[in-house]
C-alpha cells in the first residue's frame, strides 16, 4: 500500500478551460503579453504548441484523470470535465468534481487548459481541445477504506469501459498487487493507453515505483529546461520516455486557481496530452500505433544509444509525429516487449520488476542520462531532435499505487492580475499539486502541513 512518509513535494498542475471552439480558433495563437499565464510556460514554447494546435488539439479525445478528482468550475477547465466516477465516497465530500488534494485538477489542467481565464490570459494545456474524464480515488491517508491495488484496478478498468483513450496516472508507489496488472491489461485490451510517472524519489533511494513499473504502462520520467532528467526523476530499466517536469506553471485546485511546480506528475499529464494531439489527427490508429509512433519520433539519448535508465527512448516530441509520423506498424501488436517479457518471466512474487525478477535492482544512473538533448535543427527550438527509434525495453510487473512524490519549487514571476500565484506544501497523500489550502505567494510554506 502507499507510504505516508512526510516529504516536500514537488509538482505543476494541468489547466483545461473552456470549449473545445477555443483553440481552434483565435485561441490556437494566444497572446503572450508579460502578464499573462501562457508566458510562462516554457514548456508549450519548447514544444511548439501553438504550431501543432493548428494542425490538432486533441479534440475527439478523452482522458481519463485518476487522481484526487477535477474541478470542473476552474476557469481554465470550465467545459472540458465529463461526469466520471467517485472512488473516495464517504471519505471525501463531495464526488469526482470536488478535488481533495488539488492535484487532480492540476493534471487534469497541463492536459487540457483552454487559458480561458481573463480573457485568454490563462493557462493552457498541451492538448486543450481533448475532454477530461475524472476518476477520483481515495489517498493512503484514508486509512479506513483505502483498497491500494484493488480501487486502482477498478479506477483503470472503469476509464477503459468508458471509451477513455488516454489513462493518466500521475501516482506512484512501491506496493502493487495483481489487481493493477489485470487491469491495465484489460484496459490495453479495450484500446487504452495508460501512461503513469516513474516517482520522485532519485535522491531518496531510487526506488521501482508502480503502476510505471507495471506491464504495459507507459512509465514517465521528467526533464527540465536544460532536457536533462529532473534530479528527482527516479530512473532505471522501467523508464520509457521523459516530458518537461520543471518549473511547470498551470492551472489547478489552489485557491487562486493557478499553480507552479515540478514532478514526474507533470511529464506524465505531458506524456498522455501528446498522444491525445496524435491520436486526434488519426483516429483509426489503435493505442499500439499511437504509442509506436511517439517512440518512432521521440528524441531519444544523447549517447546514441536506443534507450537510457533516465530518459527512456527520449523525450515526447508530438510536433515530429504530428509532421511526419512514419509508418505506424501493426494495429494489434504493443510496442513495447513488456507484456510478452512479463509472459516469459512470469513470477509467483507480486512485487516483480520490470527487469524480469522478482525484486530485481534498479540499474544506476549513466553516464550520459542526464545528458541534454540538442537543438531541433529544423526550428531552433530548445525541443531535442536527436532521433531514436523505439526499441527493447525490459520487462515489468505487477503493480499498486500511490500519489507521486514532489518537492516545493520556486514562486513563479507574478500572474495575471487578480490572480495569485499560489503555492502549497505537500500533503498527506504526497500529491503533488497545490490543494484547497494552497500556500499564498507571501508565504513560503505551511507549518500546518507536512513537508
Amino acid at each position: 500500500m502507499p507510504t505516508n512518509r512526510n516529504r516536500r513535494g514537488r509538482s505543476r498542475f494541468l489547466v483545461s478551460a473552456a470549449a473545445g471552439l477555443l483553440l481552434v480558433g483565435a485561441a490556437a495563437s494566444p497572446a503572450q503579453a508579460s502578464d499573462s499565464t501562457r508566458s510562462q510556460q516554457w514548456h508549450l514554447d519548447a514544444m511548439h504548441a501553438e504550431e501543432m494546435w493548428k494542425t490538432s488539439t486533441g479534440k475527439n479525445i478523452t482522458v481519463a484523470v485518476i487522481d484526487t478528482g477535477v474541478d470542473p468550475n476552474n476557469p481554465d477547465l470550465k467545459g472540458r470535465v465529463l461526469d466520471g466516477l467517485d472512488l473516495a465516497k464517504g471519505l471525501h465530500e463531495g464526488d469526482e468534481h470536488s478535488d481533495y488534494q488539488g492535484h487532480g485538477t492540476g493534471m487534469a489542467g497541463l492536459i487540457a487548459g483552454t487559458g480561458a481565464w481573463g480573457g485568454g490570459r490563462g493557462a493552457y494545456g498541451l492538448a486543450p481541445g481533448a475532454k477530461i474524464l475524472p476518476i477520483r480515488v481515495p489517498s493512503a491517508g484514508d486509512t479506513i477504506g483505502f483498497a491500494g491495488a484493488a480501487t486502482m484496478g477498478k479506477a483503470i478498468r472503469f476509464a477503459a469501459d468508458s471509451g477513455a483513450q488516454v489513462i493518466n496516472i500521475s501516482m506512484a508507489t512501491a506496493s502493487n498487487g495483481p489487481e493493477m496488472d489485470e487491469a491495465v491489461r484489460y484496459a490495453l485490451g479495450r484500446g487504452s493507453l495508460v501512461f503513469a510517472g516513474t516517482g520522485n524519489d532519485a535522491e531518496k533511494g531510487n526506488p521501482v515505483e508502480y503502476p510505471a513499473a507495471t506491464p504495459g504502462v507507459v512509465a514517465v520520467a521528467s526533464v527540465g529546461k536544460d532536457l536533462r532528467r529532473s534530479s528527482f526523476s527516479n530512473f532505471g530499466p522501467q523508464v520509457d520516455m521523459a516530458a518537461p517536469g520543471e518549473d511547470m506553471v498551470h492551472a489547478c485546485g489552489a485557491k487562486t486557481g493557478l499553480c507552479k511546480g515540478d514532478g514526474t506528475s507533470d511529464a506524465t499529464a505531458i506524456a498522455s496530452a501528446s498522444a491525445a494531439l496524435i491520436w486526434s489527427k488519426h483516429p483509426d490508429w489503435t493505442n499500439n500505433q499511437v504509442l509506436r509512433v511517439m517512440l518512432n519520433t521521440i528524441g531519444g539519448p544523447t549517447d546514441g544509444a536506443k534507450r537510457n535508465d533516465s530518459i527512456g527512448y527520449g523525450i515526447v516530441r508530438p510536433r515530429i509525429a504530428l509532421q511526419n509520423p512514419g509508418d505506424p506498424g501493426p494495429a494489434d501488436v504493443y510496442p513495447l516487449p513488456d507484456l510478452k517479457e512479463a509472459e516469459k518471466t512470469a513470477s509467483p512474487s507480486p512485487t516483480a520488476s520490470k527487469s524480469g525478477e522478482a525484486g530485481a535492482p534498479v540499474k544506476g544512473d549513466d553516464t550520459d542520462a542526464n545528458a541534454s538533448a540538442a537543438e531541433d535543427s529544423g526550428s531552433n527550438t530548445l525541443w531535442i531532435v536527436i532521433g531514436a527509434g523505439a526499441a527493447v525495453l525490459l520487462v515489468a510487473a505487477v503493480a499498486a499505487f500511490a500519489i507521486s512524490r514532489k518537492r516545493r519549487s520556486q514562486l513563479p514571476p507574478p500572474p495575471p492580475p487578480g490572480m495569485p500565484m499560489q503555492q502549497t506544501p505537500y500533503g498527506g497523500w504526497q500529491f503533488t499539486q497545490p490543494g484547497p489550502d494552497a500556500v499564498p505567494e507571501n508565504n513560503p510554506y505551511n507549518p500546518g502541513r507536512p513537508q
